[in-house]
C-alpha cells in the first residue's frame, strides 16, 4: 500500500490532501478558540450552528457545483476550490462578530463540496488496477484519521509560542500548497460524455446512485456509520470530562482510541477485500458499530473499557466507510463517475446533518444510556435497511429486457430476449430490473 506514495500523480494528490487536511485540523482548533472568545460559555452553540452550516452546504451545494463544472478541466476547478479556501481562511483572525464566523464557514464549505467530491472522482481514472484503487482508498482513510490525531498536537505544539490567530496562516499555507500541488501535477483528462441540459447534469448523478441498489445499501449504511461517530465526535468530551472527572488529555486519548481502530482498519481492508466482497465487510462494519451502541444502552463502562469500546467503533467506522469509492466505480460509467461521487458526498452528509444534533439534543436531555439507545436505534435501521436494499451476492451480470429498444438496436447486438452483461444505470438502463 505504503508504495502508492511514490505514484507519480497519486503521490502528489496524496500530498495536497495531507497538506489540506493539516491546514483544516488547525482551522477546526483556532475556530473554536475564536468562537470563545466571541462568545465565551455560548461557544458550544455557535460551533453547532456552524457545522450545522457546513452540513447544509455540502448537502445542498455540492450537486450544483458539479452541475455547473461538470465540462471543465477538473485541475483548475481543484485550483480554484483551495485559492478561495485560502482566501477566506486569510481573513479569519479579522473576525469580530459572530455572523461573520457563520458567513465564513459557509463560504469555506461551499469550496469544500466543490473540491472533494472532484478530487475523489480523479482517483479512479489516475489508478486503473482495482488493488490498487482499493489501497488508495485505506490509505487516504490512514491520512485522514493521522490528521485527526496529529493536528490537534500540532496546534497544542504552537500555541506554547503564538497566539491562535496564528493557526489561520497555518490554514492559508496548507490550502496554497494544496494548489501548488496540483498544479505541478498532470491530472487525467475528464471523460467527456455527450452534452446534456443542466437541469439533467443536476439530477443525473443522484438519479444513478437512487437506482442501484448498492449505492441505495451504501447509503443506508452511512446512516449508522453516521449514528455512531457522531456519538463519539459530539459526547467524548462529555462523557470523559463529567462520567470520569478526566481532562483535556484524557479527551485527547479517548479520540486517539477512535482514530487508531479507524486506521488499524483501514490497514488491515486491501488484504480483506481480497478475500470477502464489498457488502460482506461493509455490513460486518456497520453491525459491529450497531452492536457497540447497544450495549452502551445497557451498561456504564470503566474507563479502560470505554477506551476499548472506542478502538473497536474506530473499528467498525473504516470497515463499513472505506470501500464506498470502489462500490461508486463499478457501479456507474466514467463520465458519470464525477456526477455519482457528489450525490454520494452530499446525500452521505444527510446522515450527519440528523445524527450531529440528535447526539448532542439527547445527550443533553438525557443522558448517555438514552443517548446510545436512541442512535443505537437509528443505527440499527440503517444496518436492517441496507441489507434489505443491497442483494446478497450483488451479481454484475445482469439478466434484463429492453423492451422499449427496436430488435436492431446496437446495444442489443443482435439478441433481444437473453441479454444479460455488466449492468450499470444509464441512458439504455435507466431503471434496475427487478426480473430477468
Amino acid at each position: 500500500m505504503w508504495r502508492l506514495i511514490f505514484h507519480p500523480i497519486f503521490g502528489r494528490l496524496l500530498a495536497a490532501q495531507v497538506v489540506a487536511l493539516l491546514g483544516t485540523g488547525l482551522l477546526t482548533v483556532a475556530l473554536g478558540l475564536l468562537a470563545y472568545d466571541l462568545a465565551g460559555p455560548a461557544a458550544g452553540a455557535v460551533l453547532g450552528t456552524a457545522y450545522a452550516i457546513k452540513m447544509i452546504a455540502y448537502v445542498g451545494l455540492a450537486p450544483i457545483a458539479g452541475a455547473l463544472l461538470s465540462n471543465i478541466p477538473r485541475k483548475p476547478v481543484l485550483i480554484c476550490a483551495d485559492v478561495t479556501r485560502a482566501g477566506v481562511a486569510l481573513f479569519l483572525p479579522f473576525i469580530t462578530e459572530v455572523w461573520q464566523i457563520y458567513l465564513a464557514i459557509f463560504l469555506l464549505q461551499t469550496a469544500s463540496a466543490t473540491f472533494t467530491p472532484t478530487f475523489q472522482a480523479v482517483i479512479p481514472d489516475v489508478l486503473k488496477d482495482e488493488d490498487d484503487y482499493a489501497r488508495a482508498l485505506s490509505l487516504s482513510r490512514v491520512i485522514y484519521d493521522l490528521e485527526n490525531l496529529l493536528s490537534p498536537a500540532l496546534a497544542g505544539l504552537l500555541l506554547l509560542f503564538i497566539s491562535y490567530h496564528w493557526l489561520f496562516g497555518g490554514t492559508v499555507i496548507g490550502f496554497v500548497v494544496s494548489a501548488l500541488l496540483i498544479q505541478a501535477t498532470t491530472l487525467p483528462k475528464r471523460q467527456r460524455g455527450k452534452a446534456r441540459p443542466f437541469r439533467e447534469r443536476l439530477t443525473r448523478g443522484t438519479r444513478i446512485y437512487l437506482a442501484t441498489p448498492r449505492l441505495r445499501g451504501l447509503l443506508a449504511l452511512t446512516v449508522t456509520a453516521a449514528a455512531a461517530s457522531a456519538f463519539v465526535l459530539v459526547n467524548t468530551v462529555v462523557v470523559v470530562r463529567s462520567g470520569f472527572g478526566g481532562n483535556d488529555r484524557d479527551v485527547a486519548i479517548a479520540l486517539a482510541c477512535f482514530g487508531g481502530g479507524s486506521m488499524l482498519a483501514a490497514l488491515s481492508l486491501p488484504r480483506l477485500l481480497k478475500r470477502f466482497s464489498d457488502r460482506p465487510v461493509m455490513i460486518f462494519g456497520a453491525g459491529l458499530l450497531t452492536l457497540l451502541m447497544v450495549v452502551q444502552a445497557f451498561i456504564i463502562p470503566g474507563w479502560t473499557l470505554l477506551l476499548a469500546l472506542w478502538l473497536l467503533m474506530g473499528v467498525g467506522y473504516a470497515t463499513t466507510l472505506t470501500p464506498q469509492g470502489r462500490l461508486i466505480r463499478r457501479s456507474a460509467h466514467s463520465e458519470d463517475q464525477p456526477s455519482v461521487f457528489t450525490a454520494q458526498f452530499a446525500l452521505s452528509h444527510l446522515g450527519w446533518l440528523i445524527a450531529y444534533p440528535l447526539a448532542g439534543n439527547v445527550m443533553t436531555a438525557c443522558d448517555t444510556k438514552t443517548t446510545f439507545a436512541v442512535l443505537g436505534t437509528l443505527g440499527g435501521i440503517g444496518l436492517v435497511t441496507a441489507m434489505k436494499l443491497w442483494p446478497v451476492g450483488d451479481p454484475v451480470i445482469v439478466p434484463h429486457r429492453h423492451p422499449n429498444l427496436p430488435k436492431d438496436h446496437p446495444h442489443l447486438k443482435g439478441d433481444h430476449e437473453r441479454h444479460a452483461h455488466p449492468l450499470i444505470i444509464d441512458d439504455e438502463h435507466r431503471h434496475w430490473p427487478t426480473q430477468g
